[in-house]
């Protein structure tokens, strides 16, 4: 589990949402409602700052500093505008009561050590803030077809016809993931020190057909292959 394909295919992983770009403002449209008010945020994995190119612009989110490991993916969100620094979550310093809101937003699966970035995520929020944490579940629709096309080592097998989307997650980036339970990914920020845990979710089709039209955001769990972790620092 890593993010070096990352540098290789930054271009690719852009290429998959502008492809998918229903799947896109789904998710989107998710991570937007999670940030509703959410003041001055930290973005940690920003990658090549698609998400975050359009919080700001069509939602006026304010983020005021980003962190990416993968220096190809940073080198894009340069290009949106972006001050990037380059480091993982678990080692970046994000500094101590500095931000309202911490977004982790799809990059979990790709992280070691969610306790350890978690709890810097509860240093570095003001008395108030929220963390957002949002990713694909083990259990989801897209979470156990993501792990089928690991195992299978490819998106080109007869198990997988006209059952993946029609342009599928690099089999790349597919295979440097870890996909967590819902337990898996509440109980660190639990433990962190977040309180007051709340759910929404989206990507409540099945995958197939997933990129044929834009879903609103739902409160809860159990249906949605994106979900959003929230806390609250007290």
């Amino acid at each position: 589990m890593g993010y070096q394909n990352f540098d290789k295919y930054a271009s690719d992983y852009d290429a998959w949402f502008m492809a998918n770009s229903v799947v896109f403002e789904t998710e989107l449209k998710l991570v937007a409602a999670c940030l509703k008010d959410a003041g001055e945020v930290l973005s940690i994995g920003c990658g090549s700052a698609l998400f975050e190119s359009s919080l700001k612009r069509d939602y006026g989110v304010t983020f005021k500093r980003c962190i990416e490991p993968a220096e190809g993916m940073a080198e894009i969100a340069r290009k949106r505008g972006f001050e990037v620094e380059i480091g993982t979550a678990e080692d970046s310093d994000y500094g101590e009561e500095l931000y309202d809101t911490v977004l982790f937003n799809g990059c979990p699966c790709y992280m070691n050590d969610l306790l350890k970035a978690f709890k810097k995520a509860y240093a570095a929020l003001r008395p108030g803030g929220r963390i957002v944490v949002v990713d694909v579940p083990k259990e989801s629709a897209y979470g156990i077809l993501y792990n089928l096309a690991m195992v299978l080592g490819t998106w080109e097998h007869p198990l997988l016809s006209d059952v993946s989307p029609n342009m599928p997650y690099p089999i790349e980036l597919v295979k440097e993931a870890r996909w967590r339970t819902t337990k898996e990914s509440t109980d660190p920020i639990r433990e962190a020190g977040f309180q007051d845990i709340s759910f929404m979710q989206s990507l409540t089709a099945d995958p197939h057909f997933s990129n044929e039209r834009v879903e609103a955001p739902q409160e809860g769990y159990d249906r949605g292959s994106y979900v959003a972790f929230m806390g609250v620092k007290k």
